[in-house]
């Protein structure tokens, strides 16, 4: 059996070269990805002409502004980052079978058995940077025996960590007296010679460790390349120990009982003595039909004709994996070589040919069959999960059914949410649900009905509540704070008959509201002659003028 072979495929500005590769022009001037830790934002990504103008990964992003003055910035995005290394993974398929995602910018493939395909591991890695370099992104690779010294090799190989800024060395962050007596101890970082690592050989920035060497290779390399955490690296470096070889040449049980299991464990993985697997995620499930037809249909009839035979076999393949469709595409290749092709969502996902059917004959009226239909194509794109349905006893089915005969079928309100967004588009069909704010007008947010849950139970509020409400309306009063006998509002005298209040609500100070600009208000129930009960607020002023207002209008 041939030897184990780990390659390890490190993209180091992965994030930025995301966006340099939407906008070219990002790439042209220093460009960083920030993200947001604590009260701060630091910088998580940057290109090569922001790295050569002095800022590093980590750095605050006030100091990189300080550094250079038109640096450009950018939020980061976890979730489109995720998706990149994504279409990242499927492309390394080209490579090996065996590929693995390290989240959040890096690739682990399994070669073993696979490098003679590509004329060796030499050859393989220059179509990797080849790849790498058509695609616009920086790379460095790292092969070895195990997946601990491939990430290594890949990182730290060529004497270039991933930090940049810092090498791991308590004494460069020690007095300047300190760094000079250490001068003569670590005289390779003070410009003498390095030490040689003779068994990697390099092409480009990727690093090879030859067979069985794994050792040789990690044993010059700092720390850091073992994946321990800042507070193991930091100790390690206040004892002396800074090089791979420093550490497994100490007695294995006095690092066990100071720095914990997990050191020793990296090391042993690196090095090969405990097996670390490369487990790649499985593939997703797809679900889809598809029918050719012997001679092209246009009618409406003979395309439902269609999709009966489709569509039970997409619902039993859905049923066996107990998922349910959420959104199905419905793809019609016409006789002429054009495609047409329609969404169906649904309100809540379903394996049921008869909910689903309605739906596409909405769509099918639409469908335009232009010289003949030859080939019809169902695909489930977004599917999920359904629930396991238990078994009721005799009470609850009793329940269930006078239910059913009191009201409306379950999952009745779902298929109308879905027939209705089939026809006007998911997202315009909305609900409310209430939401956690003082502000009258912030007690609810609008949400699409599709991909929400009805809310059973309303929070009951701690004060009464107008049932309309709209944006303040100016009343024509004296602007003090008690409301005289009578007001003018909307073109028209109203007299006061009785008046309850105050309320006292103060604005968000930490959020810029401009419908909160004229500073706290005092809220009052008013009852007027002609009985109309609104509800009025005194702004007492900020960056706005104080005055009386109407917001809206109990039942």
């Amino acid at each position: 059996m041939p030897n184990r072979r780990i390659l390890s495929i490190w993209f180091p500005r992965l994030a930025a070269e995301r966006h340099i590769r939407r906008d070219p022009n990002l790439g042209e001037v220093p460009f960083v990805v920030v993200r947001d830790v604590g009260q701060a934002q630091v910088v998580s990504s940057l290109s090569p002409l922001a790295q050569t103008a002095g800022i590093y990964q980590g750095q605050p992003l006030r100091d990189a502004h300080a550094m250079c003055a038109d640096l450009l910035t950018r939020l980061s995005n976890p979730h489109a980052e995720a998706a990149f290394l994504g279409v990242l993974h499927r492309w390394a398929g080209k490579f090996s079978p065996w590929v693995a995602r390290e989240v959040p910018d890096a690739l682990v493939i399994d070669l073993t058995g696979c490098a003679h395909l590509f004329g060796g591991e030499e050859q393989l890695a220059r179509q990797v940077e080849q790849d790498c370099e058509e695609l616009g992104l920086s790379v460095q690779l790292g092969i070895a025996d195990t997946l601990g010294g491939a990430w290594a090799l890949a990182r730290f190989g060529g004497g270039q960590g991933g930090d940049h800024h810092r090498n791991g060395d308590a004494i460069d962050q020690e007095a300047r007296a300190t760094r000079s007596r250490a001068g003569k101890r670590r005289h390779w970082e003070r410009g003498g010679a390095a030490p040689a690592v003779t068994l990697v050989r390099e092409h480009g920035r990727a690093r090879i460790a030859a067979p069985g060497e794994t050792y040789k290779a990690l044993a010059p390399l700092p720390i850091a390349a073992l994946r321990l955490d800042d507070h193991a690296m930091a100790q390690l470096s206040r004892l002396g120990l800074r090089r791979v070889k420093d550490l497994v040449e100490q007695p294995r049980a006095s690092l066990a009982r100071r720095f914990g299991r997990g050191l020793v464990a990296r090391l042993d993985q690196a090095l090969g003595a405990l097996p670390e697997p490369v487990s790649p995620a499985p593939p997703p499930d797809r679900f889809a039909t598809r029918m050719s037809l012997p001679d092209p249909i246009g009618l409406e009839e003979d395309v439902m004709a269609a999709l009966d035979r489709l569509l039970p076999r997409l619902c039993a393949a859905l049923r066996n994996k107990g998922r349910g469709a959420r959104t199905l595409r419905f793809e019609a290749y016409r006789a002429d070589g054009t495609m047409q092709w329609m969404n169906v969502t649904m309100a809540k996902p379903s394996d049921d040919p008869d909910h689903i059917r309605p739906l596409l004959r909405l769509k099918v009226e639409d469908l335009d069959a232009g010289y003949g239909i030859d080939m019809l194509r169902l695909e489930a794109v977004l599917h999920e999960p359904l629930h396991l349905r238990t078994a009721s006893g005799h009470l609850e089915a009793a329940a269930d059914g006078r239910a059913r005969m009191a009201g409306p079928k379950p999952g009745s309100l779902d298929r109308l949410i879905g027939r209705l967004g089939t026809r006007l588009g998911v997202e315009a069909v909305t609900r409310v649900q209430p939401a956690d704010s003082h502000i009258p007008e912030k007690t609810w947010v609008t949400v699409a009905a599709a991909w929400s849950e009805p809310v059973e139970d309303w929070p009951k509020p701690t004060k009464p509540r107008p049932l309309r409400m709209w944006p303040p309306e100016p009343v024509m009063v004296p602007d003090v704070p008690r409301l005289p006998d009578s007001f003018r509002w909307r073109g028209r005298r109203h007299h006061v008959h009785s008046v309850r209040g105050p309320e006292r609500i103060a604005p968000e100070w930490w959020l810029d509201d401009p419908a909160w600009r004229s500073g706290q208000r005092d809220y009052w129930d008013v009852i007027t002659r002609d009985g109309h009960r609104l509800w009025l607020f005194y702004a007492h002023g900020a960056s706005k003028s104080s005055g009386w207002f109407c917001q809206g209008a109990f039942a």
